[in-house]
Parts: structure tokens; C-alpha cells; sequence
């Protein structure tokens, strides 16, 4: 508490701790930095889990009806006789990759490792506002994960509904295997993750508007904790929405409402349930799954700004542009949800409306996308591992925005809804551009996170095999959505005019195992880097940001002595007259100097 009560103190000096216990220091710790480390591997790992689950069901998808060995290896005979995967188990390999991936490793992972590291550091901070509250969101995270991970060996096999769950197959538990125990397994989880992005949220948005430090104006701040902020504010506002569905679920699963549900026969008996609706579980599962993707999008747009302004050499383009962009996509993400149901029979009407307010966030996500391009133009690249996946992350936000566009067109989206136009969107657009800035966030703070340096051939060779495998993954699903192929089916061999479509269905394959392997390249690298590395300088890529002003030594309280005392925007690269091409935020400003991030001539 004396850590966190002084914070926001520019003459406080830190407090010395007894001792800490192996428990208190890397397990039950209260330091945002470690706890950053916890929420990185463990969304590493649950990363590792989700696309192994891919790799192996693009096997069946690529080769459909092929025995593998490793299938049986790996799965079993239950999972896979005869190295044949079973209809059900795929389906329930489909629903986990898609709930471990965008819930515990693009939305858990990430935010919870870069809010966690960057927004004390960023903004002159001790530490969190409540160490233990932040610590209590780890612990529930790993909790959640546990539990969804333990969902896979119960009897039935896991929630196999698809990541959406819609009823009526994940309300009915006589329905699938999967919507047994395994679906029950999943709303456990879910709510015990929704519980740990609620804490981590308030914690992240108290501590950026109370805890900054001296002359750390709002508009000083560095875009990374911008988006962090509007991205907390998000999951507050929206998380909650989820968490009522799924209680709602339960009690049709368990108490005999009806929700959901009615006139609905399984196995030749007409269920005693009136009333119901799947729709309305849509309503409120979209309600937070579009602001789900840009609470995935901003902290990996946010990371991007960061890296990109630091290995140009030039001050971002566009500063409050791109403040006011986050702010409109925020705002916005709330009033686009019905884009996912235009084929629930919804009024015409209302799906017009939705296709203009669909339409209309392209502006300020095309507002942020020139403004990177700017701030490339002209400048001195350092070209990074970082600095390639942070581009990256532009290059896979504009391709998958441009087919955003034509799903944003109901008339259009009615054709291709649940093909694999749409997998390849949202896995463009949504995946791989979080996966990309969350290894270019990686890549760039893990000085600062582990005192050590990445090896940056390996990671050269990691980017590529990544970059190369994304694309040759999801270009040709494409073209397999425009052919009409449905998303999620076992098989296509009963319909002869796929026939042609199965040769590019192996190339896919072949190029998810590519990208894959390119995962265990990166694994070995940041395990030998952690402990065989070379030492990090303090300040390796010469960054204006607070973050670098702290020793290369962890310390409870960040710095010594006094807090440091802000003097200008976090973008100061390449200055005219500068001695040097960066001017740390701690260095006053000179007499006649401009103040960029605090106003023109102010």
C-alpha cells in the first residue's frame, strides 16, 4: 500500500520492502511488472494450446477422411479412431481454438500484459492503483484458463456450439456431446474471465486518470495508453452484457426458462419450452463481441503507434487525429452489432442502419492507417523485429479492413455469411493483426521486461515464416468463401462443386503447419534469450517514453527517488536544432520550444 499510495507523489521516494518470499515475488506478487510476465506466458502458452488445436484440425480440413498417425498420438482413439478425427471432436477443436484465441490470448494476453507493464511505466506511476486487485485479475485469468483448458478431458469432450455458443446446441445439453459438461465447464470459465477483465479494467482507468505523474498531461501521454484506456472503458462498459447471456444460459440449461428456446424437438420429443428466442442471445453476444474486436484491435493499434514512431526516427503523424480516432472507434464499436445478424431475418431497415454505422468506423480505422503511412514516409526506418511486425500489423489491418468493407454491405453479407470469406476476414483483420503487435510489443519491451535482449536474427527468420504463413493461410480462404464453402463443416466431399476447391484447402494446410513451426522458433528464442541474452541497455532503441528512465534492475516503485517530472509529448524524434534524434519527456523545454502533445504555441 505504500508503494500505491505514493504514486502520484513527484518528491516521494520509494519505500523499501522486507524481504520477499519466492511465493510473494513471482507468485501471489503485487508488482505490476511481474504480473505482466504472468499474464505473457500464460498467454503464451494458451496461444501454443490454440494453435495446435488449428494445425490439427486443418489435417482433416486439408485431407478429409485421411488417417493421421499424430492425430491418433496425439488425440487418442476417442478423438480420432484410426487417426481419423471424429465429427464431433472436430467441431469441439474448432470452438476451443476459437474461445482460447480471442478470449485468452488476444484480448487476456495482450491487454493483460501491456496494460500491466506499460501504464505505470508510461505515465510515471509507482505501480498500479490496487496492487491487489491486480493481482486477483491474474489469479482469476490463470483460473479461467485452467478451467476452460480442463473442459477438454470431462466426459462428452468440450463446449462444441462453435466460439459463439449460440443456442439452441449450447442451451440443450441432450443436444451434442459437447453441450454437456464441457458446456457448463465453458461458462464457468467465461464468467471467472469476465470477472478478472472487470478488476484489471477499473484498476487500468483509475490508475491512468489519478496516478500520473508531475506535468503528465492527458495529452502527453504516449497512444499506447490511450488505447489502453478507451480499451478498458470498453470491457467495463461491455463485458457485463456477456456475462448476463450466459447467466441467462444457465438458467435455460438448468432451471427450465426459456430464454432462448422454444418449439424445439430433440430426438423425436417436443421440449416443454415457449416463448424464447436465439436471437436475442445474438443481440447480447454481439452486443459485446464487436466491441470485443477493438478491445483485441486498439492495444495492438496502440503498441504499433509506439514502435513505429520510435524506429522512424519521426514524430507520429497526427497525434490528436489519432486520439480522436481511438475515441470515434470506441464510441462506435457499440452501434455495430447487428452487422453479424443480417441474416436473422432482421428488419431491412435496421440493416441499413447497421450498414452505415458499419461503414461510417472505417473512417477513423482508415484515419489511424494513414497516419502510420505518414509517419513511415520520409523517415529513417531502423527496421527492428519489432519494428517489421509492428508494420505488419498495418499491412494486415488495412487488407482485412478493405473485405470489412464489402461484409459491411448486407446485401453483399447475406451471400458470404458463414463462409470462408469471413473466417479469412475476421482472422486478418482481428487475429493477426493482434498477434502481430503483440509480437512486436514482445519483441520491443522485453528489455524492460526480462533486463535482456531478443536475438534479432531469429527474430528476422520468425517475422517472415509468420508474415509469409498468415497470408498463404488466409488469402486463399478468400477465394474458398467466394466459392461458397461453409465455414465449420467437417467435410465438403458430398458436394461435387467444391471438388476444385480442395487442393488450395491443402495449400492452407500446408501453410498453417509453415506458420506454426515459426511459433516454436519464437518459443526458443524468448526462452534463451531470458536466460542466456545478451544485457540490455538501459534505453536499447533511443525512446522518448518514461519506461526507459527506470534502471535496467527491477525495482519495487520503478524508480529511485523522486518520480520523474514530464515537460513535453512522448514524439519528440529528429527535432530540428536537437543535439540528439530523441528528447526523452524528462528534458524541459527549451526557451522559444514548442510543446506539440500540450497545444500549439502553449
Amino acid at each position: 500500500m505504500g508503494v500505491a499510495a505514493t504514486a502520484n507523489e513527484g518528491n516521494a521516494h520509494i519505500h523499501i520492502p522486507h524481504k520477499e518470499g519466492f511465493l510473494t515475488k513471482y507468485v501471489f506478487s503485487q508488482d505490476h511488472k511481474m504480473i505482466s510476465k504472468q499474464f505473457l506466458v500464460t498467454g503464451l502458452v494458451m496461444a501454443l494450446v490454440g494453435m495446435g488445436m488449428s494445425t490439427l484440425f486443418r489435417l482433416q480440413l486439408g485431407w478429409q477422411g485421411e488417417s493421421f498417425a499424430i492425430l491418433k498420438w496425439i488425440l487418442g482413439d476417442v478423438w480420432a479412431p484410426d487417426g481419423i478425427l471424429s465429427p464431433d471432436k472436430y467441431l469441439a477443436l474448432v470452438t476451443m481454438h476459437g474461445t482460447i484465441m480471442v478470449f485468452f490470448v488476444l484480448t487476456g494476453g495482450l491487454s493483460g500484459t501491456f496494460a500491466n507493464l506499460l501504464i505505470p511505466l508510461q505515465i510515471g506511476a509507482r505501480d498500479m492503483a490496487s496492487g491487489f486487485m491486480n493481482m486477483l485479475s491474474y489469479w482469476f485469468f490463470f483460473l479461467a484458463s485452467v478451467i476452460m483448458i480442463a473442459s477438454i478431458f470431462v466426459e462428452g469432450g468440450p463446449a462444441s456450439a462453435g466460439w459463439t455458443i449460440y443456442p439452441p446446441l449450447s442451451a440443450i445439453p441432450e443436444t451434442i456431446p459437447g453441450s454437456g459438461t464441457g458446456m457448463t465447464l465453458w461458462l464457468v470459465s467465461m464468467t471467472i474471465f469476465i470477472a478478472s477483465s472487470l478488476i484489471g479494467g477499473l484498476n487500468y482507468i483509475v490508475t491512468i486518470i489519478n496516478l500520473r505523474t508531475k506535468g503528465m498531461k492527458m495529452t502527453r501521454m504516449p497512444l499506447t495508453i490511450w488505447a489502453i484506456l478507451v480499451t478498458a472503458i470498453l470491457g467495463v462498459l461491455s463485458f457485463p452484457v456477456l456475462l448476463a447471456a450466459a447467466l441467462l444460459l444457465v438458467f435455460d440449461r438448468s432451471f427450465g426458462t426459456s430464454f432462448y428456446l422454444s418449439d424445439i424437438m430433440v430426438q423425436g420429443q417436443l421440449l416443454d419450452v415457449s416463448g424464447g428466442s436465439p436471437v436475442l442471445f445474438q443481440h447480447l453476444f454481439w452486443f459485446l463481441g464487436h466491441p470485443e474486436v477493438y478491445i483485441v484491435l486498439l492495444p495492438a493499434l496502440g503498441i504499433s503507434s509506439e514502435v513505429i514512431a520510435t524506429n522512424s526516427r519521426k514524430p507520429i503523424f497526427g497525434y490528436r487525429a489519432m486520439i480522436v480516432s481511438i475515441l470515434a472507434i470506441g464510441f462506435l464499436s457499440f452501434i455495430v452489432w447487428g452487422h453479424h445478424m443480417f441474416i436473422t431475418g432482421m428488419n431491412p431497415f435496421l440493416g441499413a442502419v447497421f450498414t452505415f454505422t458499419t461503414l461510417l468506423i472505417a473512417i477513423p480505422s482508415a484515419v489511424k492507417a494513414f497516419n502510420y503511412l505518414t509517419t513511415l514516409y520520409k523517415g529513417r526506418i531502423i527496421f527492428t523485429p519489432a519494428m517489421l511486425f509492428a508494420i505488419g500489423t498495418v499491412s494486415t489491418f488495412v487488407t482485412g479492413g478493405v473485405t470489412g468493407i464489402i461484409l459491411a454491405d448486407s446485401a453483399l453479407d447475406i451471400n458470404l455469411h458463414d463462409t470462408y470469406f469471413v473466417v479469412a476476414h475476421f482472422h486478418i483483420v482481428m487475429g493477426m493483426s493482434a498477434v502481430l503487435a503483440m509480437f512486436a510489443g514482445i519483441y520491443h519491451w522485453f528489455p524492460k521486461m526480462y533486463c535482456k535482449m531478443m536475438n534479432n536474427k531469429l527474430g528476422y527468420v520468425h517475422f517472415w515464416l509468420t508474415f509469409i504463413s498468415a497470408f498463404g493461410v488466409f488469402l486463399p480462404q478468400h477465394f474458398i468463401g467466394l466459392a461458397g464453402i461453409p465455414r465449420r463443416y467437417y467435410e465438403n466431399t458430398a458436394f461435387p462443386m467444391f471438388d476444385d476447391m480442395l487442393e488450395l484447402n491443402q495449400l492452407v494446410t500446408w501453410f498453417a503447419i509453415l506458420g506454426a513451426v515459426a511459433q516454436l522458433l519464437f518459443v526458443f528464442n524468448f526462452l534463451f534469450s531470458i536466460f542466456k541474452g545478451q544485457r540490455a541497455p538501459q534505453n536499447p532503441w533511443k525512446s522518448n517514453t518514461l519506461e526507459w528512465t527506470t534502471p535496467v534492475e527491477h525495482i519495487h516503485g520503478n524508480w529511485h527517488g523522486a518520480l520523474p517530472t514530464v515537460h513535453r509529448w512522448p514524439y519528440d524524434y529528429s527535432k530540428p536544432g536537437a543535439d540528439e534524434d530523441f528528447i526523452p519527456q524528462t528534458v524541459p523545454l527549451a526557451e522559444g520550444e514548442v510543446d506539440e502533445g500540450a497545444g500549439y504555441g502553449h
